[in-house]
């Protein structure tokens, strides 16, 4: 088995390479572009992708997960945050990432995890996956007027935010500057009261499902 890791935590990273079976290769990268590069010209080499998200920038990690899960569909993505953020799982799961698991997990709780996702399941089990979700539902205001009060535009920025682009892709998909689509975000962080891309990808989400 051969695992790609981009991992920028080098205790965490000596902690997986003790944990991880003997039969297994690890390959480290620290930045997204070797990430991208390694899964663009050799993809079958890899039969999972192991991902660290630290504390700084936490909700842009997330959303880094999400552009990399939307150019690599078919790869199997666990990842282990060093904070615990039911937003994020939402986020994550949402856009088929395989699983979750603590940075420091152990030897015998990563053999299970790889067994579990291996078999096709999301880690964790359904039951805890369908239960965030119910959670989510339950917690999460509604935002529908605040969605409402944007304009076809702004809608459409929100919508590509939710699949994972980043601002030079909606620019490039809607035909307008970067710096345009920077002030539909502001705009949009504003009459919608969500803090970062990942709160508003969440709230984007939520309104197409319901539609």
């Amino acid at each position: 088995m051969k695992i790609l890791c981009w991992n920028t935590d080098e205790a965490v990273w000596k902690h997986w390479c003790q944990v991880i079976s003997a039969d297994t290769q690890l390959v480290r990268v620290e930045k997204r572009e070797e990430a991208y590069d390694l899964l663009t010209h050799t993809p079958s080499d890899f039969d999972y992708c192991f991902i660290y998200l630290e504390d700084s920038h936490f909700s842009q990690q997330v959303e880094g997960v999400v552009a990399l899960r939307s150019v690599f569909p078919k790869q199997k993505v666990i990842v282990f945050p060093n904070q615990s953020s039911q937003a994020a799982a939402l986020r994550l799961f949402s856009v088929g990432v395989c699983g979750q698991c603590a940075p420091y997990i152990g030897k015998e709780q990563l053999s299970l995890v790889l067994s579990v996702v291996e078999s096709g399941e999301i880690w964790g089990g359904k039951a805890f996956i369908q239960q965030l979700i119910m959670q989510s539902a339950v917690t999460a205001p509604s935002h529908d007027s605040e969605l409402d009060d944007l304009s076809e535009r702004e809608l459409n920025v929100a919508q590509l935010i939710a699949k994972g682009l980043s601002n030079k892709q909606i620019a490039s998909e809607m035909a307008i500057t970067e710096r345009t689509v920077k002030a539909h975000l502001t705009s949009i962080f504003k009459k919608t009261k969500t803090k970062d891309r990942l709160s508003l990808a969440l709230l984007a989400q939520d309104r197409h499902a319901v539609l």
